[in-house]
């Protein structure tokens, strides 16, 4: 049996797969979260399911790649009857009226449908108070309310999916316009012995015949391209009764049938919904202040620079003991066997790889993820994207394109992939190229772990700043190289919501298992690698090859080692410094501006091999290299300038 949660962004889908798939997918309240689909599988009801997230849409047309992926899949995969499928269509009950136009839109795909409407609490607040048993009448579908990131009503929903797919129970589809059925009509008798009913699919496609022949009248351009290719006779047919249409209705049919389901839809929700008195709307009064043009900003930086020293301060009083017992355990070992030891040199490359893992990347990374998991789900990000449209603006990128920067401060592979909700391949590079020059939680990890512990915490601040100054000028150097009108950022912004803590919880361990059971082991089979080239004096060769870098970096000779490591993964580039040198006291070893440079080059240079990976797939192999070589260039820019104007004020 499948399940198929579809429905409008931030709409909690995600939320409610997350509780029945056990937290196997991110939850954001903004685009770019779920690009492609999401799968796992779960218990229902006492019932083995395929529970499938699909991208946000607002309507059976593809017009971005998350919402022609969502449709490739509706129109592409249905499954037998014997099987059992459900589509499950989450609605934000508080934008009920605009949510139920993709309802109509669903039943044309002539498949079992729940309606779930999510977010009954902030409904409430605002005064809206539904009759479900009158709504579901009059769709003739089951309607569950639910607030799931209470947890409330899941069960029901669960109760009524497996009830209603097993047998499947297909309601028929909304009833058109006259002169709509009629144009129908005269196109199905066209197609001569192709056409077996309106329900039925044609041309060995998938979906009934009437939500085709509905997509042409409406000119959509991925229904268009299905026509040309399998029934290029119909398309004369459909232009005819398309003309017909706006002869008689002095409307283009398109707009005859938007404007027509709208209607519907703003009838369903008149007709089951009182409207009351809504809550004092504090929210709205905090809108007024965390998005004013001037206001805003300031309190963005404020809100950032606690964010920051919050997650220091944590990492800082975690960092020296958890450090100081890993490194007491190695000097045992050298003292009581000897620091030449085969055995010792492999348990000491271990224990630095575990006590590098545990006492700087976890003390950092974990109340990152935990922080940026709360500001999503409070629904401050968007407010952020927001705000920031208008920057993003100045230097020539569409405002959509905060979002891959906003994810990158997460991981720069979903922030490449959010690339996709871009529709300008000019936008989508660009876009990647930002993203990738974001600081990641693991260089996050350097930055705190290196500037701000052994320098301060606003030097790490300062870091950041520069970051963002050279993310403006390169976006507005890339903007002027290839240049195009962008227009404006129109978006819907989520209302604030109460974090529930255990998805909180859930969401910071799904990012952080990847650290966990990916770069863990890495870090310490590194670390490992690394102790066997110290003892086999493989790395001075190493170090002598990259020389030249180091060298004009003002670097330690001992640093060109652990630059490869970062390649594989940027917090491998600080643990491997700490082995490098042979020390966990750097300062002892760096001069505060060399830890800087260390930093910089760090945090702009070569994206790590996933990000590679994601990037090579997403814009191609030529403007990967491009972006390799754009990064490295930048990295080794960066830090010289940062050297040089050093070296000119003290």
């Amino acid at each position: 049996m499948r399940v198929i949660l579809v429905g409008q962004p931030n709409s909690g889908k995600s939320t409610i797969f997350n509780w029945l798939g056990g937290y196997k997918s991110i939850t954001a309240n903004f685009p770019g979260t779920t690009v492609n689909f999401t799968a796992a599988k779960a218990r229902l009801d006492g019932w083995s399911v395929e529970v499938v997230d699909l991208p946000g849409i607002y309507s059976l047309t593809a017009t971005d790649a998350a919402a022609a992926a969502a449709l490739h899949y509706l129109l592409d995969n249905p499954t037998s009857s014997s099987a059992g499928e459900v589509l499950v269509n989450v609605v934000d009950a508080s934008r009920l009226s605009q949510a139920l136009e993709l309802t109509l839109q669903l039943l044309e795909l002539g498949r079992p449908l729940v309606v779930c409407l999510n977010m009954m609490d902030e409904a409430r607040r605002r005064g809206l108070h539904i009759d479900m048993s009158k709504l579901s009448t009059e769709l003739g579908v089951p309607v569950v309310a639910t607030t799931a990131s209470k947890g409330q009503g899941l069960h029901d929903l669960a109760r009524q999916t497996r009830r209603f797919a097993q047998p499947p129970r297909i309601m028929p589809p909304p009833p058109l316009l006259p002169p709509i059925q009629q144009a129908l009509e005269n196109i199905a008798a066209s197609l001569d012995g192709e056409f077996h009913g309106f329900d039925k699919p044609i041309a060995e496609m998938k979906f009934p015949t009437r939500l085709f022949l509905l997509k042409l009248l409406e000119n959509d351009q991925t229904f268009r391209e299905m026509a040309r290719q399998r029934l290029p006779r119909m398309l004369p047919e459909i232009l005819r009764q398309r003309q017909t249409i706006e002869k008689n209705l002095g409307k283009p049919a398109e707009h005859v049938i938007s404007t027509e389901r709208r209607q519907r839809s703003k009838n369903l929700f008149q007709s089951s919904t009182k409207i009351g008195k809504a809550e004092a709307s504090w929210r709205d009064r905090l809108d007024d202040v965390l998005m004013h043009p001037l206001w805003g900003y300031a309190l963005l930086v404020f809100i950032l620079y606690v964010f920051f020293n919050v997650i220091f301060k944590i990492g800082a009083r975690l960092e020296p003991p958890v450090l100081g017992f890993f490194e007491t355990g190695t000097i045992y070992l050298q003292n009581q066997f000897g620091e030449n030891n085969f055995g010792v040199t492999l348990a000491s490359g271990i224990l630095q790889g575990l006590g590098a893992g545990i006492g700087i990347v976890l003390p950092y990374l974990v109340p990152f993820l935990l922080g940026m998991a709360f500001l999503e789900d409070t629904g401050y990000l968007p407010r952020v994207a927001f705000l920031m449209d208008g920057l993003m603006q100045r230097i020539g990128l569409h405002g959509t394109s905060v979002f891959p920067a906003i994810l990158g401060y997460g991981c720069s592979v979903p922030a490449v992939m959010a690339t996709r909700i871009l529709r300008s391949p000019r936008d989508r590079f660009i876009a990647a190229v930002l993203a990738v020059i974001v600081p990641c939680s693991a260089r996050t990890t350097v930055v705190l772990g290196l500037v701000a512990f052994y320098l301060s915490p606003n030097a790490a601040l300062a870091i950041y700043a520069l970051n963002i100054l050279v993310i403006a000028l390169c976006g507005k150097v890339l903007s002027k190289i290839w240049p195009e009108i962008t227009p404006g950022l129109v978006m819907e912004i989520p209302p604030y919501r109460l974090p529930s803590l255990k998805l909180l919880v859930a969401k910071t361990w799904w990012r952080l298992k990847e650290f966990i059971v990916i770069a863990w082991p890495l870090l310490i089979a590194g670390s490992l690698a690394l102790s066997l080239a110290e003892a086999w004096a493989l790395d001075d060769k190493i170090n002598l090859a990259l020389r030249p870098l180091t060298g004009m970096l003002g670097l330690p000779f001992a640093v060109g080692t652990t630059l490869i490591f970062g390649v594989m993964r940027k917090e491998l580039s600080m643990l491997m410094l700490m082995q490098a040198l042979g020390t966990t006291q750097i300062a002892t070893m760096m001069t505060p501006i060399q830890i800087v440079i260390f930093t910089l080059f760090v945090v702009f240079y070569i994206p790590c091999l996933a990000t590679i990976t994601v990037l090579w797939k997403e814009i191609g192999k030529q403007k990967t290299i491009l972006v390799i070589g754009l990064t490295l260039g930048l990295a080794g820019g960066v830090s010289l300038l940062v050297r040089g104007l050093h070296a000119i004020i003290f």
